[in-house]
């Protein structure tokens, strides 16, 4: 079996644009996993291998591939930057043992490296720093360090210099080492020479040692007491403590080079075999109660011998069918086993299982705790269940998904592609958990939910070219709801005499409003047999079928009670079908009369934002009859919460993203229904009645 020491499960995040496909292409070629490296920018990497990736040169969905260094099996995920794919990243983060934050040499921590940072602190990944593209016009390595501090809070280690800076950065130094890694120009990662350190940079190189030492030997009391009467640790110990502060986040080895040069690559891969923890040096996955999602205090230890404990992270469907990934926390799992899907209950035989070299697979017959795999063709399997042993039942720690906060409705151009986009859609909701789907059962349409208009764009896309659907794409829209605002006591009679048996029934009722979040309640009051006991449900059930249309521009009604007080009836003519009539006259004749009302989505708004632009976002949200609620200043910004109407929320995320330069970010939930300001009213109502003028 493996050494599970000789495991690193790393995944490489950072902003848009700073560099992360490119670094892991280079590890790849540095490793041996393939010969000819693929340029993002001429859409050929390996990493993104989706249309839509290659054309846009962003990566879309994290991509998992295996390759060795010395002698150590990494595990490497390249994920997303772009806000819109976050959940990319935290499921990556989820499932990984170690991290290397990539920033760019010019552009430093830019907004979506401080969220993915969050998310990595939230689930206490430790990392190593990468300052990547110090080749270009203005890149900076020792400003962007500052910035790590200064932005992200962070404790930045210094373990390489850069030589030279934009178009003559040739190489760096290795601080712990004192040496000096210089490449030639051929773009070749293996034509370098260990040199003496330049002598303009030696001054520069002792202070960055010395604070590196003194850093390293903080997490050792034995050495450090030695280091103050005057005694050099060696290097093995040095590396030991960067290992153990590295672990439990105390700092973050920093590095510096050029992915698209390939200079200071064997570095990283080196620091990443040194320092970042094997699967069983982290803490265990904590497991948790199915019924209440609490954790029980019972852990999944890292071992091959235990019993088998596996998290799905991922579902793909690709040219060879649907691939579930699964990372391994525990025990072994081999070809022809039955597991248990501890959310649904169920039991499922492995077929193939598959190591994944991006878009190649390599089979495997069995696999082991610490391993992350591929399986092909599994039924029932979700992003976030838990798989185990049938004989030993248990839940690891689920994952927490954000809420989709924009929606829009699509319908297929052709009658045939609406089964077609039925499966895709389908297909597409268990790959990607951020993306949900619904059908209005108001206007039958189809509603697509997402992170953002970039994201529902793709999600169109993808349905476009992948699936062959070709989509009508309409407006966002609201939801609004009606009620009523004050009492009213009425009398309606349905009387028809026209051949053969009549119909009668007359009612005395009250309307009046309900309690918030009532929806609809009725009593019946009547005494001494004027309306009949067995005709007391027909009235309910007229009401209530007409709840459902409201009188001021037919949305559902809300929070309205109705009481039968009194009424009439014929011994004949009476039945229950005239009592719903005059139930369903009552309501059309007595609802305008009760004040009808028009009701919004209210939505509750948190926006991060830094702290120069607090203003112009709180200026903005009140634009947008926002009602701001409070104000939390944390180390890299500031998060305001406010209650905002759905309405006014449409394009909002380009119009923070402009107000912040790009860093600002936002998250919504629906909060309450809240009445309508009588010129919104006004304008919807008018809207509702033009477009069934046009139908």
């Amino acid at each position: 079996m493996a050494d599970l020491s000789k495991y690193r499960n790393i995944g490489i995040f950072a902003h848009v644009d700073a560099g992360k496909t490119t670094t892991t292409e280079r590890i790849l070629k540095l490793t041996g996993k393939i010969h000819k490296t693929g340029e993002v920018h001429d859409g050929e990497s390996t990493t993104d291998f989706m249309e839509q990736e290659a054309e846009r040169g962003i990566t879309i969905q994290s991509a998992a591939v295996t390759c060795e260094w010395n002698g150590h099996r990494l595990n490497v995920i390249d994920t997303p930057g772009h806000v819109d794919f976050t959940v990319e990243v935290y499921r990556s983060l989820k499932v990984l043992d170690g991290g290397i934050g990539v920033f760019c040499g010019s552009g430093g921590v830019e907004p979506q490296s401080e969220t993915n940072w969050r998310y990595a602190n939230d689930s206490e990944v430790a990392r190593l720093i990468f300052v990547n593209k110090l080749d270009r016009m203005g890149a900076d390595f020792f400003n962007v360090v500052d910035q790590v501090k200064n932005v992200l809070g962070a404790n930045p280690l210094v373990m390489t210099l850069p030589i030279g800076r934009e178009d003559d950065f040739v190489g760096v130094v290795d601080v712990l080492n004192r040496k000096a890694y210089v490449w030639d120009d051929t773009g070749l990662p293996e034509n370098y020479e260990i040199q003496d350190v330049p002598a303009d940079m030696v001054d520069d190189l002792e202070q960055y040692r010395e604070e590196l030492v003194e850093t390293a030997v903080e997490q050792d009391d034995e050495l450090m007491e030695a280091y103050m009467e005057g005694e050099e640790p060696s290097i093995e110990q040095l590396k030991e403590c960067i290992r153990k502060g590295t672990r439990d986040l105390a700092f973050f080895p920093t590095f510096c080079g050029s992915a698209f040069k390939n200079k200071g690559m064997q570095l990283i891969l080196d620091a990443v075999v040194d320092y970042l923890p094997a699967p069983n040096e982290v803490d265990p996955q904590p497991l948790t109660d199915p019924e209440t999602g609490e954790a029980t205090g019972e852990v999944a230890l890292v071992s091959a011998d235990e019993p088998l404990k596996a998290l799905a992270f991922k579902i793909m469907d690709d040219r060879f069918g649907a691939l579930t990934f699964v990372r391994i926390y525990s025990g072994r799992l081999k070809k022809g086993d039955t597991i248990l899907n501890s959310a649904t209950g169920k039991t499922e035989r492995i077929g193939r299982m598959c190591e994944m070299q991006a878009d190649e697979r390599n089979e495997l017959t069995e696999a082991q705790a610490g391993d992350i795999i591929a399986i092909v063709g599994m039924k029932n399997v979700q992003t976030g269940h838990t798989l185990c042993d049938p004989k030993h039942e248990c839940t690891l720690e689920a994952m927490i998904f954000p809420e989709p906060v924009i929606s829009i409705a699509v319908s297929p151009k052709d009658k045939g592609g609406s089964e077609k986009m039925g499966i895709a859609i389908g297909k597409m909701v268990a790959e990607d958990p951020s993306f949900q789907v619904e059908t209005d059962e108001e206007s039958g349409e189809t509603i697509l939910k997402g992170m953002g208009e970039l994201h529902l764009d793709i999600k169109v896309d993808i349905l476009k070219r992948t699936y062959g659907v070709e989509l009508e794409v309409g407006a966002p829209q609201v939801a609004y709801r009606e009620t009523i605002t004050q009492p009213v006591e009425d009398s309606y009679t349905h009387k028809k005499q026209s051949g053969g048996s009549g119909q009668f029934g007359k009612i005395d009722y009250r309307i009046k409003p309900g309690e918030a979040n009532s929806g609809f309640t009725f009593k019946s009051t009547v005494v001494g047999g004027n309306v009949p006991k067995e005709f007391w449900p027909a009235v309910e059930k007229g009401f209530a079928s007409m709840m459902q249309t409201g009188v001021l521009a037919g949305f559902p009604t809300l929070d309205v009670e109705v009481e039968l007080f009194d009424g009439g009836f014929h011994a004949v003519d009476s039945s229950a079908i005239a009592y719903e009539i005059a139930a369903k006259g009552a309501f059309r004749q007595s609802m305008p009369k009760a004040g009808a009302q028009l009701l919004e989505p209210i939505m509750n708004v948190d926006v991060f934002t830094p702290e120069d632009n607090v203003g112009d976002v709180i200026g903005d949200l009140n634009r947008r009859r926002g009602m701001i609620k409070d104000q939390q200043a944390g180390t890299t910004g500031v998060r305001i919460k406010a209650d905002v109407p759905l309405s006014e929320m449409f394009g909002y995320i380009g119009h923070l993203r402009t107000i912040t330069s790009g860093r600002g970010q936002f998250s919504m939930e629906f909060g309450q229904y809240a009445p309508c300001p009588a010129n919104v009213a006004e304008q919807v109502i008018a809207e509702v009645k033009e477009r069934n003028a046009k139908k």
